[in-house]
């Protein structure tokens, strides 16, 4: 039984944290139900990595008001995005739309590994080319001047 209970624990604990506190709950769970997955996409802009349902913030937590608001008083859940575009911009969108605006967030990371992949390529083509030398991991023997200069070095250290 301690088992169990001690897995509960570990489980709930590691399940994301709400941030929705009980007041902004709707009592419509059907209303209740559309506000989460409206907000679930929508970014805290004071956390930015965040919804607007994980976040902590005092900003968050009005974006999350509004959003029920906006429910309320009839507007779909599209009209509310809308809304808050309108309001907030595209970076308000945990996924933003591809269009002009954005190409630089959907084309810049793939572009950025394209070029870095590229520079890696033509850096080991030109290293293989270059015609790197391989030193013997054995030295040669000493040749017949060489074995008298060491010879002489050897006398003079005593």
């Amino acid at each position: 039984m301690k088992i169990f209970i001690s897995l509960l624990l570990l489980a709930l604990s590691l399940s994301p944290a709400m941030a929705v506190e009980p007041s902004e709950v709707l009592a419509d769970p059907a209303l209740e139900q559309r506000a989460r997955e409206v907000s679930v996409g929508l970014r805290c802009v004071v956390c930015q990595n965040q919804s607007i349902d994980d976040s902590n913030a005092e900003l968050a937590r009005d974006m999350r008001v509004l959003v029920r608001e906006r429910i309320v008083a009839g507007d779909s859940n599209q009209q509310v995005l809308d809304y808050m575009v309108s309001r907030y911009g595209d970076f308000v969108l945990l996924k933003p739309p591809l269009k002009q605006a954005t190409y630089v967030l959907w084309f810049g990371p793939p572009v950025i590994v394209g070029i870095g992949v590229l520079v890696l390529i033509v850096f080991y083509r030109r290293r293989d080319s270059a015609g790197v030398e391989v030193v013997e991991a054995v030295p040669a023997a000493l040749n017949e001047k060489e074995r008298r200069r060491l010879d002489a070095l050897m006398k003079d250290d005593g």
